[in-house]
């Protein structure tokens, strides 16, 4: 069985007494993360764990993370995006709904438009942006353990618009700059490698595609794609190598999406959640949805809660308030091939302000 790291806060008293301080982060390391603002009020001790790394890699080497859910606002009155994490309140009565609500935490330091953004493990990347109208080489990093912000290792090129996707523990960024030199030519897809945390050129074809701003991104397979307005291009991180998207996915795939399963799931312009088998080459509607969603989700995000589904979009509030909604999805393949899904929970997690957007919705594990 897997053991929490040898080390624990030095307190006065144990953390549980009785039990060696080993033990008791063991212990602690499985409660769900739900549990874990009631956990903080039982000493100092416990409060000074549950906010350490020492917890985090407890939980990891245990197999206990979760998947967490943050969102990037666009709000009319602020310049920087507005970030926020979905909590899940553990109720006592087994038989109540659970409630689902975003909670604030701190804006990014440098505000950008026009970000592209990838999770790894507990880090969400910011990545580029324009800033004062210029497109920004600059990278973010949200500690998603503390809510913290650091500065990241700057790419070789300013972007905004830009593809992204994280393939083998690295991170790559594709597109969103002008290919009016050769060094940006050079450089118009690159990797970062958070370890070393230097960036290298990802040598790409002379393509179209180049010259325009992408639009949306995913990643299949250990596959990048990155689309325009139209057309799009894959890269194969494996094979080293260039192809352009097939047209059936190019003429379906609409806004942002998510892939859960080898299925990317995207909005249509229909009002239909609709998933594209990558390896049958087809759309096919997700059914078992209709009666739960209302039928057109304004500005609707996509994301992969531990293959899971989430939906989140923009819905009517009263008066001067916009109200953002968020479902939580099952999919999956039945017996004829077909895409099903049946809404686990759905609910209003926000009110902001009229003129607000949805901006982004990432999954990471803590």
């Amino acid at each position: 069985m897997s053991t929490a790291p040898s080390a624990a806060p030095a307190a006065a008293t144990p953390l549980i007494p009785s039990l060696p301080d080993d033990v008791a982060v063991n212990i602690i390391a499985r409660v769900p993360r739900s549990h874990h603002p009631t956990l903080s009020l039982v000493s100092k001790a416990f409060h000074s764990l549950l906010s350490s790394p020492l917890l985090f890699s407890a939980r990891r080497l245990l197999g206990c993370t979760e998947p967490s859910l943050y969102l990037a606002l666009r709000h009319p009155s602020s310049p920087s995006h507005l970030w926020f994490t979905l909590y899940s309140n553990a109720n006592p009565n087994p038989a109540a709904p659970k409630q689902h609500r975003l909670f604030p935490i701190a804006p990014i330091p440098s505000p950008s438009v026009g970000s592209t953004f990838a999770a790894l493990g507990p880090l969400i990347y910011v990545l580029g942006g324009s800033v004062n109208d210029v497109a920004s080489p600059c990278v973010w990093v949200l500690d998603c353990r503390f809510h913290r912000w650091k500065p990241g290792p700057a790419m070789r090129v300013g972007r905004e618009f830009a593809a992204s996707g994280v393939v083998g523990e690295k991170v790559y960024v594709l597109g969103g700059c002008t290919v009016d030199s050769w060094s940006r030519a050079n450089h118009w897809a690159e990797v970062l490698d958070p370890g070393a945390r230097t960036w290298a050129a990802v040598p790409s074809s002379s393509v179209e595609v180049r010259e325009k701003w992408m639009h949306a991104s995913a990643v299949v397979d250990e596959r990048i794609y990155a689309m325009a307005d139209r057309g799009g291009i894959v890269y194969d991180v494996d094979k080293e190598v260039w192809e352009s998207v097939e047209s059936e996915l190019d003429m379906g795939w609409r806004g942002r999406a998510c892939v859960i399963d080898g299925v990317l799931y995207c909005y249509d312009y229909l009002g239909k959640i609709r998933g594209f088998d990558v390896k049958e080459g087809v759309w096919k509607e997700l059914k078992g949805v209709e009666k739960g969603l209302p039928k057109f989700l304004c500005g609707a995000t996509m994301g992969n809660l531990s293959g899971n589904l989430v939906v989140v979009w923009e819905g009517k509030g009263g008066g001067k308030e916009m109200e953002v909604w968020c479902a939580e999805i099952a999919v999956k393949k039945d017996e004829h091939g077909e895409l099903v899904g049946c809404i686990c929970w759905s609910d209003s997690i926000l009110k902001v302000s009229n003129g607000s957007s949805i901006v982004s919705c990432l999954a990471v594990a803590l």
